[in-house]
């Protein structure tokens, strides 16, 4: 059973949300939950929507604040899809948010993924990963060990969604 978090306003308005354990503890989440809310958060980046100054105070003093106007849209979509008051809830987020990170940083990424009439598709096997890969304190997806997963003989990097 995942904890409940707690709610706040900071002073500049900021919504924050008070993770009672480190980020690094969240709970893994179901690959359907994080293919869930990716398509969700997808829907509402077309319809244009929008989402409040929103961050996440974890125990221990991290915090991570979404300070990308569409990382606040795509925060708003877990809002509504999944729910930010519970442990589950904040998990999907910032896997939801470390998944758009490693997509525009890291090329490696590349052959799990597809791009078809401006969707990106995500191949099974990547969502699996990021569902199951802890997350680090400071509340990023762990590269190093989603790679390692994907890619469990170096020596041959696949194509999964070239098919």
């Amino acid at each position: 059973m995942t904890g409940t978090i707690q709610f706040a306003v900071a002073p500049d308005g900021t919504a924050l949300h008070l993770v009672a354990i480190s980020a690094d503890r969240l709970p893994r989440v179901e690959k359907r939950d994080l293919e869930r809310v990716w398509e969700t958060a997808h829907e509402a980046a077309h319809a244009g929507k929008t989402g409040p100054r929103r961050g996440f105070r974890f125990a221990g003093g991290t915090d991570v604040l979404l300070q990308d106007r569409d990382a606040r849209a795509w925060a708003s979509s877990v809002d509504v899809a999944a729910g930010l008051s519970t442990e589950h809830g904040v998990s999907l987020c910032l896997r939801l948010i470390g998944l758009v990170s490693l997509i525009t940083e890291a090329r490696w990424i590349t052959p799990f993924m597809r791009i078809r009439h401006g969707k990106v598709a995500l191949d099974g096997t990547l969502l699996h990963a990021a569902s199951m890969t802890r997350l680090t304190a400071s509340g990023n997806l762990d590269a190093d060990a989603i790679r390692a997963l994907l890619f469990r003989d170096d020596t041959e990097e696949r194509s999964p969604c070239s098919g």
